[in-house]
């Protein structure tokens, strides 16, 4: 691997890690969006305790993360003679990143909204119908959670079958893997019925 290789995964993971529901709720709100709600550092915690327009701003710019590393990544590996596959390797960084920001002690979001962004990169259609998907189930069970896992899971199934490169394809996986474990501590709420259903969307 070369090194500017090596530098675009890093610079996928370090903007990855960083926590825009922190950054906004303790510029314009004066809170810490981790000490209230679920304390999770994504958009619909974010929405939860700061509000609907800084929860829809959060879920913007972490799906931009994912879209800005991917397309600078795929610039330069042009620009460069890179590996045309890094793209997907510096998305999924960026992905891992939100997961475990540096920025913010390893603690974040669960990578809905970067998922998306890197899904909307690889394949456009596919991603919109995981969009579709994501907003039927959330629109019948009010759960984030579920419609993120329910998402992700067919996210998987339809992977394998995608004409894209093998590294495409291992990447996505690993990135809906990931997605689904940062949901497990839902999955038990959702089993036992004490899951928060959402109220702001």
């Amino acid at each position: 691997m070369k090194v500017y290789e090596i530098l675009l995964i890093l610079l996928g993971y370090f903007y990855g890690s960083i926590p825009f529901a922190l950054v906004i709720g303790k510029v314009f709100y004066n809170t810490d969006v981790r000490e209230s709600g679920s304390g999770n550092l994504g958009g619909t915690n974010a929405g939860r305790v700061l509000g609907k327009k800084a929860g829809m701003s959060v879920i913007i710019l972490d799906a931009l993360k994912a879209v800005l590393v991917y397309y600078i990544s795929y610039f330069l590996a042009g620009k460069l003679n890179l590996n045309p596959d890094i793209k997907y390797i510096a998305g999924l960084a960026c992905i891992f990143g939100h997961c475990y920001p540096i920025f913010a002690g390893f603690r974040g979001g669960k990578a809905v909204s970067t998922c998306l962004g890197y899904f909307l990169c690889i394949e456009p259609l596919y991603a919109i119908v995981a969009i579709i998907v994501f907003l039927s189930v959330l629109k019948i069970s009010k759960y984030v959670s579920l419609s993120s896992i329910s998402t992700s899971l067919i996210v998987l199934a339809i992977t394998p079958f995608l004409d894209l490169p093998l590294t495409a394809k291992i990447c996505m996986t690993f990135a809906v893997i990931l997605l689904v474990y940062r949901h497990k501590e839902n999955i038990k709420r959702i089993k036992n019925h004490t899951e928060s259903k959402i109220q702001w969307m």
